[in-house]
């Protein structure tokens, strides 16, 4: 079994918060038990790459809407204890921050893109896609509903909810950079009268978690205007507690740390 994490962060590449420490922890721990997990990312010029070696594993090219982008695919020569792609695409990534700029719509949807242009080309495709945030919540949609990528329909899905606050959204004015899906699909990606990858993931993902079951029952009274639709979809969803990398994060070795401590008392 092969597991694709596609996420627009993994530590120790680029991180903003927990997702990164999730995405970067969990495939480290699927492969000691026996399942290849890799990961999928865009390309960010930081401090991480700019010391850091690649090699290019595919190069492919994009549209959105009548905007054109060359992408490659590339790979680290020193890799992590899983393999890491990252998504090199010039003039939306090569850039020092993750979020907050005025394209990120574009820039995501871009990225959501290369990654099913690459996925739909590989000889052998991975067993599950596990998507990560509202970053990629159109993946399960246009992998079931875009004629470009209907090689990738019977893939399944996970998608991973772990901050629903922040949910992507944007005016119909930007449809035209989808790629041809059957119209009579729309409300898929609909919510409240605008598009939504993260209410798009949660009704096309074939299966949905949270970060812990405390946080899937506060998603349903709590989930900035999609608690109808968390409650109407309750059947796929599920809590998972997330653990935490305790190689990295440890308070004795932690080089982070002014001074390193333990909870074992010295004698």
């Amino acid at each position: 079994m092969e597991i694709l994490n596609v996420s627009a962060e993994c530590f120790p590449i680029a991180k903003v918060g927990g997702l990164a420490d999730v995405v970067g922890a969990l495939p480290k721990y699927q492969q000691k038990n026996g399942v290849t997990s890799k990961v999928i990312m865009p390309f960010y010029d930081n401090d991480f790459s700019r010391g850091k070696s690649f090699k290019k594993v595919y190069k492919g090219h994009l549209k959105l809407g009548n905007l054109h982008y060359d992408f490659d695919i590339l790979t680290l020569k020193e890799p992590l204890e899983f393999t890491v792609y990252l998504v090199n695409i010039p003039g939306l990534f090569d850039r020092s921050e993750i979020y907050s700029y005025e394209d990120d719509t574009e820039r995501f949807l871009a990225f959501q893109l290369a990654v099913l242009e690459w996925m739909v080309q590989l000889e052998t495709k991975p067993s599950i896609v596990h998507a990560h945030d509202h970053h990629t919540g159109f993946l399960a949609f246009l992998m079931s509903h875009a004629s470009a990528y209907k090689a990738l329909k019977e893939i399944p899905t996970v998608f991973t909810i772990h901050n629903a606050q922040y949910q992507g959204q944007f005016g119909y004015d930007k449809l035209r950079y989808f790629p041809e899906f059957d119209l009579k699909k729309m409300g898929f990606i609909d919510w409240d009268g605008a598009i939504n990858p993260l209410a798009t993931a949660i009704k096309c993902s074939w299966r949905v978690t949270t970060v812990s079951p405390g946080y899937l029952k506060e998603l349903k009274s709590n989930a900035n205007g999609l608690e109808e639709l968390v409650n109407q979809e309750s059947e796929k969803f599920s809590g998972i507690l997330n653990g935490i990398d305790t190689k990295i994060w440890n308070p004795e070795t932690d080089e982070h740390l002014v001074k390193n401590y333990s909870s074992k008392e010295k004698k």
